[in-house]
């Protein structure tokens, strides 16, 4: 039964710990009950109390700077582990900056839940000017796949459940969950409260494809003449790892892993075409997408990257509603990805045709060819360096040691790190996801490290590594084995743009030069190396993975390497205008 009143943490009224339990110990028994081991979050108002204690309860709690990096971890955390990652916030401003995290979550399908602490409801309703005062649950919503409240502490075991569920059912994503401040005091006696826990069975269970769609995708896949397997990062996150690789190589298609499906099967796979992506999308003739979705990451699976002749596609998808989201899928498989790659193994059977050495063979001429002509690029000495040359290291690195986990976000540097450096092994990349989002570096770097005990390799764009680069002082802090290499060509895309204006402020993409990142990850009592050729990258790289020491490596690249947006400029829109104006100046008029 619940006692009215709530018992402050600094109340001086005798409370019986044998036979009375509070908000705070609910809810951190209702997570660790259901097998939650990490919070990432920051303290403050009202949750400092809260992080205290599951610290003290044998959770292990990480406090970062900002709550979006602490976010961005719990939702990588959510990747890597198939579990919901915990990010715990404070109200208001705190919660804002952590939707952002969650929002990201839910766009990448990953299982999160966050956690705020939140203003009391009476006041809040009725606009009267609480300390953070905002409806956060209602501001919630829109931009996560489900919010609930908690009122009661009777509540707490049924709400974490459903929370816990409502992540990892279905199609994964972020869950709100507010939690008022009062509610944290709140005393109930302990044995009715220990009863009132909820431990989730069976969140994720087995979706089945019908024996119809199987047979449907079985035809299309025999009618293709030029088919091609699109890996998504959803293949990634199933963790059925062995099916996919039987699958993949029992039908001998070629196959496209987007960037944190990488690893399924190694990048040097015979099969794979990362290096013939443009010959592979405009020749195909069939499609089989894995874990993937046809959004602009695919070009929605149209434009003339695709070619002009139609293309039949089948889609393994655990939500019905993402099916002819874009494209006709002409046999969808509803269903979990472990399901759905058993039900076809068994429907195809040991005698499966293979595609033709016609189809397969000038994919891998095209490989080939592209690789070779790559190599050079990859083991030049210069100095300054270019992106590639960096990379050609960085490459190296990986290959010696592949349960390394990379995390790449930036522009050129996300670009061509995905395209240089080979994965080896599944759920070792990480990087911007879905959105394409700028400050995911830091958090992921921690949460990789955090949940999986490996070497992590961040390698950052210096724009980038600006949204989040506090966050060295957290690795710093839990002496975490994650080297950060930070391609520094001085600006966004490129180091050497001009205002137009000719005034004496810096162009809009334009950085100190020559800064020393470096020199912060020294002010943390981390190892700090300012390199400027590949052979100084190499050997500050060696030792970092050696010694497993927080290491941040500024990578001194040439200003003018790299382009617009990297591999999206397109996306920038064009001022016909602007081009006239600049054509005008050029001209002297």
């Amino acid at each position: 039964m619940t006692i009215s009143g709530m018992v402050k943490a600094d109340s001086a009224v005798d409370v019986d710990p044998l036979t009375l339990t509070d908000g705070f110990h609910l809810l951190i028994d209702a997570l660790k009950l259901n097998g939650i081991e990490t919070i990432y979050n920051v303290p403050g108002i009202p949750i400092t109390d809260l992080g205290r204690y599951a610290q003290g309860e044998g959770i292990r709690v990480l406090s970062f700077r900002h709550e979006q990096s602490a976010g961005y971890a719990a939702a990588a955390a959510g990747f890597l582990t198939k579990k919901p990652g915990v990010c715990m916030t404070v109200s208001a401003p705190g919660f804002l900056n952590g939707l952002t995290a969650l929002a990201h979550a839910t766009t990448n399908c990953w299982p999160m839940i966050l956690i705020s602490g939140s203003s009391e409801r009476e006041i809040v309703d009725l606009q009267q000017g609480d300390y953070e005062e905002m409806d956060q649950l209602a501001v919630a919503r829109p931009h996560c796949k489900a919010a609930y409240r908690i009122l009661h502490a009777e509540d707490i075991g049924i709400g974490v459940a459903r929370a816990i569920r409502a992540a990892i059912t279905g199609r994964p994503g972020g869950v709100y969950l507010d939690i008022p401040g009062a509610l944290l005091g709140q005393v109930m006696d302990a044995v009715e409260g220990e009863k009132s826990l909820v431990k989730v069975v069976d969140p994720a269970p087995a979706h089945f494809p019908g024996p119809d769609a199987v047979s449907r995708a079985v035809e299309v896949l025999k009618s293709a003449k030029k088919p091609l397997i699109i890996l998504g990062k959803g293949a990634a996150y199933a963790q059925a790892d062995e099916k996919v690789r039987e699958l993949v190589e029992r039908l001998g298609y070629p196959y496209l892993p987007m960037s944190m499906a990488k690893g399924l099967l190694p990048d040097n796979h015979p099969q794979c075409a990362s290096a013939a992506r443009s010959l592979v999308l405009k020749e195909s003739d069939c499609v089989f997408l894995i874990g993937a979705r046809l959004n602009w990451l695919l070009s929605h699976g149209k434009g003339k990257g695709w070619g002009s002749d139609p293309k039949k596609f089948v889609q393994i998808e655990i939500d019905p509603k993402e099916i002819d989201s874009n494209q006709p899928i002409a046999a969808p498989l509803v269903g979990d990805i472990e399901s759905c790659c058993t039900a076809l193994l068994e429907a195809i059977g040991d005698d499966w045709q293979k595609p033709s050495e016609d189809w397969t063979g000038m994919i891998r001429g095209k490989v080939e060819a592209n690789i070779a002509k790559m190599a050079p690029r990859l083991q030049n000495n210069s100095n300054p360096m270019d992106y590639h040359a960096a990379l050609g290291v960085l490459k190296k690195a990986i290959a010696e040691n592949p349960d390394t986990v990379l995390v790449n976000e930036g522009a050129n540097a996300l670009d061509l790190t995905r395209s240089v450096v080979d994965v080896m092994k599944p759920r070792k990349r990480l990087d911007v996801g879905t959105w394409g989002i700028m400050g995911v570096g830091m958090g992921n770097a921690v949460a990789a490290a955090v949940e999986t005990g490996c070497q992590v390799l961040a390698v950052e764009g210096d724009s980038a590594f600006g949204f989040c680069g506090m966050e060295i002082e957290t690795i710093c802090r839990y002496k975490l084995p994650v080297c950060i290499v930070i391609m520094n060509n001085n600006g966004i895309y490129r180091g050497d743009d001009v205002n137009r204006s000719g005034t004496s402020d810096p162009a809009t993409t334009v950085f100190v030069p020559d800064a020393r990142y470096d020199q912060m990850m020294q002010a943390f009592g981390g190892v700090g190396v300012n390199v400027k050729t590949p052979d100084e990258l190499n050997t500050a790289v060696t030792e970092a993975f050696a010694s497993r020491k927080p290491t941040l490596i500024n990578a001194v690249i040439d200003p003018a390497a790299g382009k617009e947006s990297g591999n999206i400029g397109s996306l920038n829109p064009q001022s016909i205008v602007a081009q006239a104006r600049a054509r005008a100046k050029a001209e002297g008029k």
